[in-house]
């Protein structure tokens, strides 16, 4: 804790930025530095009107990030007002947005985090788990999101058939909360009501407005991974095209087992360099398991306690792979280590997250913090999609003695 500044940047700081998964050059401030030629540079004590800014971060020339850094024991949440300052008093610019001329503003204390995106009011900060690549901070000034906005509120939900009113309202406050600015949203559904088909026709219109590129759709079973991608293919747009004919899906290998008898199709494997490699020019949806997941980020021990059977290996994935997350069945996380992989696999990507659930539960909303749409059992009751139920009570030997293995 008594680690000074220079040490702070030096060791934790610049390492990060220099790592070969964002391959930031770090360099010094000089008179007559070309700034046209930086390619990827983080450059040092660059000079702004109101002093000199500890990172600025150049891609092709352009200014595009600002660092503001602090010593370890400093909370790197409380000093972004710094970098807002500098963005708005550098010389150099590539835009302007209410004064702010750098878009990506960055806080950090060399192992947390913060970051904001100051073009849209509406955005706030939150912590990230790394910085962004130079690529996917050029990708993020180049995708304009107000036209995708604006294609949410010019094209009606309503062209997709077989929606019920309730999963229109559920998408639409789905678009609303992007549009709000809401990073991290739960959209909670009864069983039998048919969740999978509205986050389905959701995922359409991520991917028609051009909002999102890359969409991860997380299960946390192998058998449940092959229905989504069953579900996804099967979908027919507005423009009577299977959505597999559109945009690429992708899943991880599957074993026959995993398989209903009634599935007839061969899912494509996602190749590897999607996840290592994300560009602009990938268009897609990747259904995964959890579990594989975690284990490419953080290898096998990742799953310590676990009993998975998978042929899956740590693999160097940026935050930035994913627009847009979906946790299916987010509720589960039944121990404290299965929700502690659920938030670490959520955390790690710098992505809007959409948690998906008939049931949620205190670590559920912890998670996905605002709940944008719900629809319940005794609603869907009423309103004649669902059969009523008769409660049954049983004496359980799992509830008095609980749970042991083998």
């Amino acid at each position: 804790m008594t680690e000074s500044e220079k040490t702070t940047r030096k060791k934790r700081i610049d390492s990060k930025l220099k790592s070969s998964l964002l391959n930031w050059q770090v360099i010094p401030w000089s008179n007559g530095l070309d700034t046209n030629s930086l390619a990827a540079h983080a450059v040092e004590e660059y000079p702004t009107k109101t002093g000199p800014a500890d990172y600025a971060l150049f891609v092709n020339g352009k200014l595009l990030g600002i660092i503001e850094a602090k010593r370890l024991s400093i909370g790197a949440g409380n000093v972004l007002e710094q970098a807002k300052r500098y963005s708005k008093s550098v010389a150099k610019t590539v835009g302007e947005w209410r004064g702010y001329k750098v878009p990506f503003l960055y806080s950090t204390n060399g192992e947390v985090i913060f970051h904001l995106d100051v073009r849209k009011k509406e955005n706030t900060s939150y912590q990230i788990s790394d910085f962004h690549t130079p690529q996917a901070l050029s990708d993020k000034f180049s995708r304009d999101t107000a036209a995708a906005e604006l294609w949410f509120q010019n094209n009606s939900v309503s062209k997709i058939e077989r929606l019920r009113y309730y999963q229109e309202d559920a998408i639409e406050a789905i678009e609303k909360a992007l549009i709000d600015g809401k990073k991290k949203m739960l959209l909670a559904m009864a069983t039998g009501t048919g969740k999978t088909f509205t986050i389905v026709s959701l995922i359409y219109r991520l991917l028609k407005s051009g909002y999102a590129k890359r969409v991860l759709f997380l299960v946390d079973r192998r058998a449940l991974a092959a229905q989504a991608v069953s579900a996804i293919s099967a979908f027919e747009t507005p423009e009577r095209v299977k959505l597999n004919n559109d945009y690429e899906v992708y899943s991880q290998k599957f074993k026959r087992e995993d398989l209903d008898e009634s599935m007839r199709f061969n899912p494509s494997v996602l190749p590897e360099d999607y996840l290592t490699n994300p560009q602009e020019k990938h268009t897609f949806i990747y259904v995964s398991t959890i579990q594989r997941m975690a284990i490419n980020l953080l290898g096998q021990e990742g799953l310590d306690g676990f009993e998975y059977d998978v042929d899956a290996g740590k693999l160097d994935i940026p935050i930035h792979a994913f627009d847009v997350i979906i946790a299916d069945e987010c509720h589960r996380g039944y121990s404290a280590k299965e929700t502690g992989t659920w938030k670490h696999v959520l955390d790690y990507f710098d992505a809007v997250k959409i948690g998906l659930t008939a049931t949620p539960a205190g670590h559920t909303m912890a998670m996905f913090t605002h709940k944008v749409s719900s629809y319940s059992t005794e609603k869907a009751v009423l309103d004649g999609f669902l059969v009523d139920y008769d409660a049954v009570k049983i004496s359980s030997s799992v509830k008095i003695n609980g749970r042991r293995r083998g």
